[in-house]
């Protein structure tokens, strides 16, 4: 799909970097230097489902989400799709000497209309060299998402289907969640082919469990929309 691409201004990217809760403790002077670090890099939007990076078309350098969300995915032999992470809005990817942020060797999809800004890796190294604290900043962040992976792995491989289901839909919810009454709804459209390409089941697999968690009051499902019953889903994951 056709990607449209503009030149955001430093004044916008640096009134924007503070919002990104890794930055947000960073004094204004380092703010400021990473917004000119990258004068001529692009603010680039891509439609809904399209597919931002593939493992053999890999870039260098830090992007960072400005609207949207984004689905990081890798295939199996068989072709079948395993979610890595998600992200919205504030979320930081790529690839930095000596940090990964979870891009490496995965699909990185749309999940609705989003916009995404880079900095080249070579434009930013050399704040990493000049600024120690920055360097810590990503040690925490890489660390944060090794144990978050580390744990998704975990669940998805050691829990049957239904485990999985709801633990994955817990994790949305947290991440994406807004609350109503006893309820937290997803807030992204979601289907029940995409749930199951999440978790590397099939979809018909995946309905017959949505429709017994709906059945025993634990979610209330629509067109693309799942609201979960809070009390119950603990209940059932603990």
């Amino acid at each position: 799909m056709l990607q449209h691409e503009t030149h955001e201004t430093n004044t916008e990217i640096t009134s924007f970097l503070p919002q990104i809760k890794l930055f947000e403790s960073l004094p204004a002077e380092i703010i400021h230097e990473i917004a000119q670090s990258a004068p001529r890099s692009n603010t680039v939007r891509f439609a809904k489902s399209s597919i931002l990076q593939t493992p053999d078309n890999e870039k260098n350098g830090l992007f960072f989400v400005i609207a949207g969300k984004l689905r990081f995915y890798k295939t199996d032999p068989f072709g079948k799709q395993h979610t890595v992470c998600m992200l919205i809005e504030g979320g930081i990817f790529g690839e930095v000497e000596p940090f990964s942020l979870g891009a490496r060797g995965s699909y990185v999809e749309a999940l609705e209309d989003s916009t995404v800004f880079w900095i080249p890796a070579e434009r930013f190294e050399p704040l990493l060299r000049k600024y120690p604290e920055l360097c810590l900043l990503f040690l925490s962040e890489m660390s944060k998402r090794l144990r978050d992976q580390d744990e998704l792995v975990e669940k998805l491989v050691f829990r049957d289907l239904r485990g999985k289901v709801l633990y994955f839909l817990n994790r949305l919810s947290k991440k994406f969640g807004t609350e109503e009454n006893e309820y937290r709804k997803i807030d992204i459209p979601l289907t029940h082919q995409e749930l199951a390409d999440m978790i590397g089941a099939t979809r018909e697999a995946v309905s017959l469990v949505l429709k017994e968690l709906s059945n025993e009051g634990i979610l209330v499902t629509g067109r693309k929309t799942i609201r979960i019953h809070i009390e119950k889903m603990m209940n059932e994951i603990d």
